[in-house]
C-alpha cells in the first residue's frame, strides 16, 4: 500500500544555489520552518550514506526520524530515505534549470511493508488526512528552500 505526492516550485536562483540550500542539513532547522532540530550522525559532505536525525513539527506534534541520503547527483537530484513504524519513506528532489532560475520538484512516497487488514483500514480512514498534512509540509518546505536560495543568489 503506497501513497505518493509530487509538488514543484519555481526558484529564482540557479540550480547550484538551490542545491547548496537543499544539502545544508546542519542548517535545515534555520531554513525549514517545520524542522525544529537536526542532529548529524555522519559528519562530512552530503553524499550517499550521509545520515542525520531530523525533528519536525506536524499536526501539532514533534517527531524525530533518522534519515539518510540514498542517492546524490549534484546539482541535479537527490533521494533521501527513512523508515518508521513499518513504513518506508522516500523523498526525491530534482532540480531543472529553466529560464529565470530552477524548477525544484519534490516527490514524497510512503509505502507500508506487508500491511495487515487493520493497517489497510486505518490507511483508508486516516491516510487522506496524513497525506494532506504531508502536502502542506512539502509546499512549505519548497517555499522555504526557494526563499533561502533566492537570498543567496
Amino acid at each position: 500500500m503506497a501513497h505518493q505526492l509530487e509538488l514543484t516550485q519555481h526558484v529564482n536562483a540557479p540550480a547550484e544555489a538551490v542545491w547548496e540550500v537543499l544539502t545544508d542539513i546542519e542548517g535545515a532547522a534555520g531554513t525549514l520552518s517545520g524542522v525544529t532540530n537536526v542532529e548529524v550522525l555522519t559528519p562530512g559532505p552530503y553524499t550517499e550514506g550521509f545520515r542525520w536525525r531530523e525533528t519536525r513539527k506536524m499536526m501539532g506534534k514533534e517527531a524525530t526520524e533518522e534519515m539518510w541520503v540514498a542517492d546524490a547527483q549534484a546539482p541535479h537530484a537527490t533521494t533521501v530515505k527513512a523508515q518508521s513504524g513499518g513504513a518506508d519513506y522516500t523523498t526525491r528532489f530534482t532540480l531543472r534549470p529553466v529560464p529565470g532560475g530552477t524548477e525544484l520538484t519534490m516527490f514524497f512516497g510512503a509505502e507500508q511493508a506487508r500491511p495487515g487488514t487493520l493497517t489497510k483500514l486505518m490507511m483508508a480512514v486516516f491516510g487522506k488526512i496524513g497525506m494532506n498534512a504531508a502536502r502542506k509540509a512539502m509546499a512549505q518546505d519548497l517555499k522555504d528552500i526557494a526563499a533561502k536560495a533566492e537570498n543567496r543568489a
